[in-house]
């Protein structure tokens, strides 16, 4: 049993494995939509806790899925929401950190907050809650390709038209010498693609 385990750690540590299931997480084409996209939507990812217990800086994950959606803004100039609650034991929502980060790193203004969910789930649900007051159901939706499909799915459960603006796209692995060598990051992208996974089936019992 001990072998069997130790034997799964490894192949889920090669970038090979990592890279075949994260492409297996490609959405594929977009859905069709009945106009241009009114607003930009960002997920938050992550928050990198401070000494100061109200304060949060935007973690790598947030910091990349920022950048995107702040040069989707500059190309399009559509307006942008942020969603993403609270990180105990931190007080700062994650939406408000990333509003902050918006401003002050990439002098991109943002439209919408949503300070509450905690959850993709919650934040499709909160985020189509706050766009439908503003007349808004076509959105640019930003995050890493690994979690667009299962993001795409509950945003357009609640009614919204949502087209991918994935952060690092997917492709497949090349099959090279390297990536049958178990590193971080192949452990990493394992965890990221398997979380995916479980949350998709997750959702589709919850639907």
């Amino acid at each position: 049993m001990a072998g069997a385990i130790l034997g799964a750690l490894l192949v889920l540590g090669m970038p090979l494995t990592a890279g075949i299931l994260l492409a297996s997480l490609d959405p594929g084409p977009d859905a069709p939509v009945t106009g241009p996209p009114q607003a930009i939507i960002i997920l938050s990812g992550d928050g990198r806790r401070l000494p100061d217990p109200d304060l949060l800086d935007p973690g790598p994950f947030t910091l990349e899925r920022l950048r995107a959606g702040a040069a989707l803004h500059r190309r399009t100039g559509l307006p942008i929401l942020v969603s993403g609650g609270r990180m105990p034991p931190a007080r700062m929502p994650l939406a408000e950190m990333m509003a902050i980060s918006l401003a002050e790193d990439f002098q991109a203004p943002v439209r919408w907050r949503e300070e509450a969910s905690r959850s993709t789930w919650e934040n499709a649900q909160m985020s189509a809650a706050l766009l439908r007051e503003a007349g808004v159901d076509r959105i640019l939706l930003v995050t890493h390709a690994w979690h667009m499909r299962r993001s795409l799915a509950v945003f357009r459960h609640f009614g919204l038209e949502a087209t991918a603006a994935p952060v690092r796209p997917l492709a497949w692995p090349r099959g090279r010498l390297g990536d049958f060598i178990p590193q971080p990051s192949g452990w990493q992208g394992s965890h990221h693609a398997l979380h995916e996974w479980i949350g998709i089936a997750f959702y589709r019992i919850r639907n």
